[in-house]
């Protein structure tokens, strides 16, 4: 639908015409920006003259020690207590397939994933073309504009214990709508009182704070 959508967005004549369609920045002129780091780090790519031999079956390693650095923190406890692993994916779908296999593969028969209403449109797809049951759970309140925490906390209680919970981390796609810290902390306390298993989307991180 997302494509569909940008097809048309191209087609439409209106001069004043936006896409929100697409989690990426734009210039004042609705044209794709791309980040002055990302240039910078382009530039250091090609200065390096790396070779092209296929990387190890996880990935690249420099990429999967940088990345839960990133996500946790250099000092988190859990790498130094060396409880992380990593795995490079294609792209944030892949990522997602990745864990829908893992799901399939590691847990108990029939576990089924919980996922907020709305969401980005492929996870409910992506988890069904896996195998993985999937359901939603209450996040948006159409009718207020606000996030359904009530709702929300209900549905996770109300979930088969060690479900799969999918979360995003920042940026809520499509509704930009984030928890607050405390709201979090709710949702926290309640996946650890059914022993669910908390999966997050790291898809937008930086997008709506500017803040890595």
């Amino acid at each position: 639908a997302i494509f569909n959508l940008t097809t048309k967005y191209k087609a439409d004549k209106f001069s004043k015409k936006l896409n929100l369609g697409v989690g990426a920045y734009r210039t004042a002129e609705s044209q794709p920006y791309v980040l002055s780091v990302v240039k910078k780090a382009e530039v250091i790519i090609l200065k390096q003259s790396e070779d092209k031999e296929y990387l190890p079956i996880e990935g690249y390693e420099p990429f999967l020690k940088a990345a839960p650095a990133l996500v946790f923190g250099a000092d988190s406890p859990a790498i130094e207590e060396n409880r992380v692993c990593a795995v490079q994916s294609i792209g944030g779908t892949g990522a997602v397939r990745l864990a829908a296999e893992f799901i399939c593969e590691q847990l108990p028969s029939g576990t089924a994933i919980y996922i907020p209403s709305p969401t980005w449109g492929n996870h409910k797809k992506v988890m069904k073309h896996a195998g993985v049951p999937c359901f939603d759970y209450r996040y948006y309140d159409n009718d207020t504009n606000e996030m359904n925490i009530t709702g929300l906390l209900e549905d996770i209680r109300k979930a088969p214990r060690r479900s799969v919970i999918l979360l995003h981390a920042c940026a809520h796609n499509p509704t930009g709508l984030d928890p607050t810290a405390e709201q979090w902390q709710m949702i926290a306390d309640c996946i650890k009182g059914k022993d669910h298993l908390p999966f997050f989307d790291f898809a937008y991180q930086g997008f709506a704070s500017g803040n890595m």
